[in-house]
């Protein structure tokens, strides 16, 4: 799929990699953007439509799909990590990151499924994690979020198949952007990550590793857990 003159609808557009993405599909010459965010931000730019969207709110997510029924390409990006413990954190932290890394992107996917067939299929663009593949302490219930939101990808792409809607995962490490501020790590900038999902979209690749972290996690999967979090380790402790 062609993204110039497309219609997309960008969630978590507001900084960071989402709005990396609306600056990236402008420049691919996408015809409409909606860029959808809580908090609605303030954007006097031709083709772009600011909308309020809290993609955990199922009667939002109903209003918003009325009112964008022109859309072909939908990138679910929004997304929060409270850093919280599996064993020892609060549930309710728990349940917000799945709330908003798995359950909100599954009901903007089953809002807007009917939609991109009736528009011609379109494509779905997941922002997920090489936390889908791995965890570490203090990152537990995000990496459980990730990786429901892993299967969420696999799944719908091939509930999705016949009606020729095309879903793309993007795995990545660390981005540049708030989320990982303070962190000491190589970090992928959201431009290099924007521009690696818009190209699978238009190339029909179906996951994108967008980094050396991503690659080196999904090559240690085949591994027993002992050998493979003993070379993510040490990974880590090298960088």
């Amino acid at each position: 799929m062609q993204l110039k003159n497309a219609v997309v609808l960008v969630t978590g557009a507001n900084r960071g990699i989402g709005r990396e993405f609306v600056a990236q599909l402008q420049a691919r010459g996408a015809a409409k953007i909606y860029a959808a965010s809580r908090t609605p931000i303030e954007l006097d730019v031709a083709g772009v439509e600011p909308i309020s969207l809290d993609i955990t709110d199922p009667a939002q997510v109903r209003a918003v799909a009325e009112k964008a029924g022109d859309v072909q390409v939908l990138i679910n990006n929004a997304g929060i990590s409270t850093g919280t413990s599996l064993v020892s954190g609060d549930v309710a932290d728990i349940r917000r990151e799945m709330e908003t890394n798995f359950f909100g992107p599954l009901l903007m996917t089953q809002a807007f499924a009917p939609i991109l067939k009736a528009n011609g299929g379109g494509a779905i663009l997941n922002v997920v994690s090489a936390l889908s593949w791995f965890t570490m302490p203090g990152a537990g219930a995000y990496a459980a979020s990730k990786a429901a939101a892993w299967q969420l990808t696999d799944s719908t792409r091939l509930e999705l198949a016949d009606q020729g809607t095309h879903v793309v995962g993007v795995h990545m490490g660390l981005v540049d952007t708030d989320m990982a501020a303070g962190m000491q790590a190589p970090k992928l900038s959201p431009t290099a990550l924007a521009v690696a999902g818009l190209d699978a979209i238009e190339s029909g690749l179906d996951e994108v590793l967008a980094d050396d972290w991503a690659r080196l996690v999904k090559s240690g999967l085949p591994l027993g857990p002992t050998e493979r979090y003993a070379q993510l380790f040490s990974a880590l402790s090298a960088s």
